[in-house]
């Protein structure tokens, strides 16, 4: 699908699964997951933005059927050794992954902020900015500044390219997530790779989700925004030589 309606330019009706079970195989990664960051390394996030709800225990809401919406932050690890001409973009490793369910916006700004500026010190947050989100976006803008957070509008067509992106990162091995460890994370991850869908529209773009009867699609979508946030370059140190 990707080759046809990038390449070809041919429209794909209808839908299907979005990831097939070899690209499932590719994003599963040897390494350990992490608490904190490991001085020298450069780490991003993906932040999807639950709509408020009423406060209330995570695991207690998380039961419910349905379930409430979450907000999910995705922290990446970027490795920038395997970077050649061929594939100049780094390999992204999840470490680690955080998920707050029917908390309030008010009560996530100063934890967002200390995970993502004090704990890993991100170097590229893109957040969800679409509805209720723009306020929570405006906030991490003003608190981690308008250098390390890209706000990302969901229409159509961004939505569209960021799915065409997700799914180049991991055809080319370049998003990895960590071991199994048994974490509720860990299995609601894997539960929506599995169960996410792809549709492809007459004018050529994508949409990818989770079917709401088979639950969210959250992790799902802080996985593109981690993506997106794996756009990031570090800059390079500029001198002059004295004479």
């Amino acid at each position: 699908p990707l080759f046809r309606t990038q390449y070809l330019l041919e429209p794909l009706m209808g839908g299907g699964g979005f990831f097939s079970s070899q690209q499932r195989a590719q994003m599963q990664g040897e390494h350990s997951r992490r608490r904190s960051l490991e001085q020298g390394k450069v780490y991003v996030a993906g932040v999807d933005i639950a709509g408020e709800a009423e406060e209330g225990e995570d695991e207690a809401l998380r039961s419910a059927k349905p379930r409430r919406d979450s907000t999910v932050v995705t922290i990446g690890e970027l490795d920038f050794t395997q970077c050649d001409e061929l594939m100049p973009e780094p390999t992204i490793r999840i470490v680690e992954q955080y998920w707050w369910t029917g908390q309030s916006h008010a009560s996530l700004f100063p934890r967002l902020v200390d995970v993502l500026r004090n704990l890993w010190r991100c170097r590229r947050v893109v957040v969800d900015a679409t509805g209720l989100g723009q306020g929570v976006a405006s906030f991490l803008e003003r608190s981690l500044g308008k250098g390390v957070v890209t706000p990302f509008a969901f229409t159509s067509q961004s939505k569209s390219r960021l799915a065409f992106d997700l799914l180049a990162a991991v055809n080319s091995g370049r998003v990895k997530v960590y071991a199994a460890d048994g974490s509720p994370e860990f299995q609601e991850f894997c539960a929506q790779m599995d169960s996410a869908v792809g549709h492809f529209r007459a004018n050529e773009t994508m949409n990818f989700y989770v079917d709401p009867r088979q639950g969210h699609d959250d992790f799902l979508m802080s996985l593109a925004l981690l993506v997106k946030a794996g756009e990031y370059q570090p800059r390079s140190a500029r001198g002059r030589i004295a004479v």
